[in-house]
């Protein structure tokens, strides 16, 4: 199973969700928020220690952070979003470094909800 956990909180977070599910038309991928209990049990199943203001991309039970996550999460994804599957050209320092600013900064850039994503009924079953 490849599992995204993401920040149900951040509106860029949930943004990503919704674009995700769109260009998911294999049904390949599914989604908990690191904040609900689905979530932190993956996160200690898996045994995460990091700090987790990162997208994980969990696949065949190894644990990607950053932008190597959003590199492997792109080769599941249909359309031109998954031309993102060849960022890996771009050095990883320069990737991550990147990733680091957005991720320290998106509730203040793009705000934060009061409340977990909420799954439409149609997608429900991408959530766990």
């Amino acid at each position: 199973m490849n599992i995204i956990l993401f920040d149900g909180v951040c509106n860029l977070c949930n943004a990503a969700v919704s674009f995700l599910v769109k260009h998911d038309t294999n049904n390949e991928l599914f989604f908990a928020a690191q904040q609900n209990e689905s979530g932190q049990k993956i996160i200690l199943e898996q045994g995460i220690k990091e700090d987790c203001r990162s997208v994980l991309f969990i696949k065949n039970n190894k644990v990607y952070y950053k932008s190597d996550a959003f590199i492997e999460i792109a080769k599941h994804l249909s359309g031109w979003p998954s031309i993102l599957k060849y960022s890996y050209i771009i050095p990883k320092f320069l990737r991550n470094g990147i990733y680091d600013i957005i991720a320290k900064n998106r509730y203040r850039f793009f705000g934060k909800k009061t409340v977990c994503f909420i799954p439409t009924k149609e997608n429900q079953k991408k959530f766990l």
